[in-house]
């Protein structure tokens, strides 16, 4: 058997086109996430062309932000019907389809036409993609998922920037071809390749799935108690982004220009995602989930207790908020799919991503009138209080895990055989990664060097 420098580049480029779902993906999740964010840099562009008001611009973002926070539960239990694959491939062209239309001059009412579409397709894309990647690399869920949301974060990041860059060059109905064309290379490429990787029937017996048995997971007391984790910490932390540049003017003293930088840095440390959601694969999720919200915890308790201080000092507690945020959010989708039933894993992924839609958006609003009526010292206590809440709760689900445990009960129980991970009817192999294809299976899948 050849073991020459050449057999074993060969050896490892086979091990990593078994990741090629996970970057497709992610690579979906990317664009979902700069398509809209692409919208609010081209408003006074907007605002020219068509003549109309902030407040129909507004009204026409709430709109497709609206059908993407609908689409989590009807795409989650469309996944344990059909299988994941088809619910990913439809909502990547869907979104694709929505970018396409807006390449051409168009009035104002097919505009917002557009964004409604794009707002159905990516809303179909991350509660399913959590479940898909969590069967499919049921030992790497932690690190998939960390890839994910790193890939979304920087979707964010990217599209302002590339919306200036075109616009500067040419007209802004070009960053709109430019996405769709990728969109529809995206689903086409992983309609092709995904299929090879998910582990065989990707689809469940959905078919008698009602909507009671999604309903009936919160009668489970360590699922409906993490649940209340992540909702607490939702509201915590979609107040203080909504309000966090005008925060560090007000009431820390700082220049609206300086404000502006620190609100940036929270978002720089979404690379923490790469790291935790690895780290929660190797020592567990639930001690990552509890340090990660205690970091949290400790920088918005900081934001609060320094008032107005140095940007350093500020900045500061900001990066202590970020890497706690940021790094809870791919362990929390890894938690949640190993507490889940894979029968209605994606319907009950969808219910738990509308609740925490729901607590996000409410959170803005409460510290709207907060900030008003007592100040925003009251208003970002409240969130402080929120987040440690969290942190609280998250021992009681420790607790919870603990007693399951001891009963000889594992999460997903229903789904493990002999100790493994029983994915899509396939056991893992040797305590392995499942990819699909099982000519792959003689490959360590330990790839953390």
């Amino acid at each position: 058997m050849p073991t020459g420098p050449l057999a074993r580049t060969r050896a490892r480029l086979r091990s990593l086109a078994g990741f090629d779902a996970l970057l497709l993906s992610a690579s979906i999740w990317f664009l979902a996430k700069f398509l809209r964010y692409a919208f609010p840099p081209l408003f006074p562009a907007f605002q020219t062309e068509f003549g109309v008001s902030n407040g129909q611009l507004g009204a026409a973002f709430t709109a497709m932000m609206t059908v993407y926070a609908a689409m989590q539960f009807p795409s989650g239990a469309l996944a344990d019907r059909l299988g994941a694959v088809r619910v990913v491939v439809a909502g990547a062209g869907v979104a694709a389809v929505g970018a396409l239309a807006l390449t051409l001059p168009v009035p104002f009412a097919a505009l917002v036409g557009g964004m409604l579409l794009v707002g159905l397709g990516t809303g179909a894309h991350k509660t399913v993609a959590v479940r898909l990647l969590s069967r499919t690399y049921p030992r790497h869920t932690g690190r998939a998922l960390g890839v994910l949301d790193t890939f979304g974060a920087f979707g964010g990041v990217a599209a302002p920037a590339a919306v200036v860059a075109v616009t500067t060059r040419a007209e802004w109905h070009t960053v709109f071809l430019a996405a769709g064309g990728v969109g529809v290379a995206l689903a086409g490429a992983f309609a092709v390749r995904a299929p090879q990787r998910v582990p065989t029937p990707e689809a469940t017996s959905g078919e008698g799935v009602q909507a009671r048995a999604y309903l009936d997971l919160f009668r489970d007391p360590l699922f409906t108690a993490f649940v209340l984790v992540t909702l607490a910490f939702s509201f915590a932390y979609n107040g203080m982004v909504a309000f966090l540049p005008l925060y560090l003017s007000e009431r820390g003293g700082l220049a609206t220009e300086t404000a502006s930088l620190l609100y940036s840095a929270l978002f720089v440390v979404s690379l923490v995602q790469l790291a935790t959601g690895d780290l929660s694969d190797r020592v567990g999720q639930l001690p990552v989930i509890a340090a990660t919200l205690g970091v949290a915890a400790a920088g918005s308790v900081a934001l609060v207790a320094v008032g107005a201080a140095s940007p350093a000092v500020l900045g500061a507690a900001v990066v202590v908020l970020g890497l706690g945020s940021h790094g809870f959010r791919p362990v929390r989708g890894a938690y949640l799919t190993s507490v889940v039933p894979d029968g209605v894993a994606g319907g009950g992924l969808g219910v738990v991503r509308t609740l925490l839609m729901g607590a996000g958006a409410v959170a803005p609003a409460v510290v709207g009138v907060a900030s008003e009526r007592y100040g925003f010292g009251i208003a970002f206590g409240l969130l402080a209080v929120s987040m440690c809440l969290a942190v609280v709760a998250v021992g009681g689900v420790a607790v919870l895990q603990r007693r399951r445990d001891s009963n000889g009960v594992g999460n997903r129980d229903s789904n493990t055989v002999d100790g493994r991970d029983s994915v899509g009817g396939h056991d893992t192999v040797d305590d392995r990664d499942s990819v699909g294809d099982h000519d792959e299976i003689d490959e360590p899948t330990d790839d953390s060097g």
